[in-house]
C-alpha cells in the first residue's frame, strides 16, 4: 500500500534505484577475473527484480555502467558491452511476457551501434502499457543529466518559447532521464561503500538511502526483502517535524 507524499509512512517504495556495487571485490575473493563477477551479478539482477514485482514496485532502476566507467581497463570495458548486448538480446523477451517494460537512460552515443540497435529493439519490444518498469543507467551520470535537461532549457529559451525566470526546479526536473517517473523513494546501495558516485544526483534529494555490505553478486531475494522492510518502517518527512508528519498521518 503506497501513502501520498503526506502521508508518514510507504509501505512500498513506487521507485527503487540501486548502486549495484561490489562484482569485482566478490571475483578478487574467488581469485576470479573481474567479468566473472559481473556475469554473477546478473542473476542478483534477476532476484531483486521478482521481489520489487512481486512487492509492487513500480520502477526499478539499476545503476550498470557509470560515465566514469569507461576510465576502466580496455578489456573489462569490453567484455561488459558483451556481457551488456548478451542480456540484451537473452532476457528482452522474458522481461516482455512478464509484463515488464525496459528503458535505458544515458549517453548512448559513446557505445557501439550494435549495442545501440539492440537498446532501441529492447525498448521497443517491451514498451506498451506494463505494470513494472525496470531502468538501466548505461553511460549515465547524474551531473550529465542535469547539464543536458540545462541544454534543452536553453535551447527553449534560445528559441523565444521560454523566458529564464520561467525555469524552475519542477521544469528542469522534466527535462532529466526520468523527469516521467516518480522520484525515487528508496536508493540501495551495496558493496559497503557510503556514497551515491554521481547517481541520480537530483532525483535523490529526498530519497531513502540503504547501505548494504554484501556484494551485489551476493544481493538476492532475502537481502532485497530486509530492505524494503527497512523502508517500511521509516518516517519520510520532506522537511517537516515528526510531530506534523504524525499529525496528518493521524488526520
Amino acid at each position: 500500500m503506497h501513502k501520498s507524499k503526506n502521508g508518514a509512512k510507504a509501505a512500498v517504495p513506487r521507485h527503487v534505484a540501486i548502486i549495484m556495487d561490489g562484482n569485482n571485490r566478490w571475483a578478487r575473493k574467488r581469485l576470479l577475473p573481474g567479468i566473472a563477477g559481473h556475469k554473477a551479478g546478473v542473476d542478483a539482477v534477476r532476484a531483486v527484480i521478482e521481489v520489487c514485482a512481486e512487492a509492487g514496485v513500480e520502477v526499478l532502476t539499476l545503476f550498470a555502467f557509470s560515465s566514469e566507467n569507461w576510465q576502466r581497463p580496455a578489456d573489462e570495458v569490453s567484455a561488459l558491452m558483451e556481457l551488456f548486448l548478451g542480456a540484451l538480446r537473452r532476457e528482452t523477451k522474458k522481461l516482455n511476457d512478464n509484463g515488464i517494460s525496459l528503458r535505458i537512460i544515458g549517453d548512448r552515443s559513446r557505445f557501439h551501434p550494435e549495442l545501440q540497435a539492440a537498446m532501441r529493439e529492447a525498448e521497443a519490444m517491451t514498451s506498451g502499457d506494463k505494470r513494472f518498469i525496470l531502468q538501466i543507467a548505461a553511460n549515465y551520470g547524474g551531473q550529465w543529466d542535469i547539464a543536458q535537461a540545462a541544454q534543452r532549457l536553453a535551447r527553449e529559451v534560445q528559441g523565444g518559447h521560454l523566458q529564464p525566470e520561467d525555469i524552475t526546479p519542477g521544469l528542469l526536473q522534466g527535462c532529466l532521464a526520468t523527469g516521467d517517473l516518480p522520484l525515487p523513494d528508496l536508493c540501495i546501495r551495496t558493496g559497503g561503500e557510503h556514497r551515491i558516485s554521481n547517481f541520480l544526483l537530483w532525483q535523490l534529494a529526498y530519497s531513502e538511502l540503504y547501505f548494504s555490505d554484501l556484494f551485489w553478486p551476493d544481493f538476492k531475494h532475502d537481502a532485497m526483502r530486509k530492505a524494503l522492510a527497512d523502508y517500511a518502517r521509516r518516517q519520510r518527512r520532506f522537511g517537516r517535524s515528526a510531530e506534523q508528519v504524525d499529525a496528518e498521518a493521524r488526520a
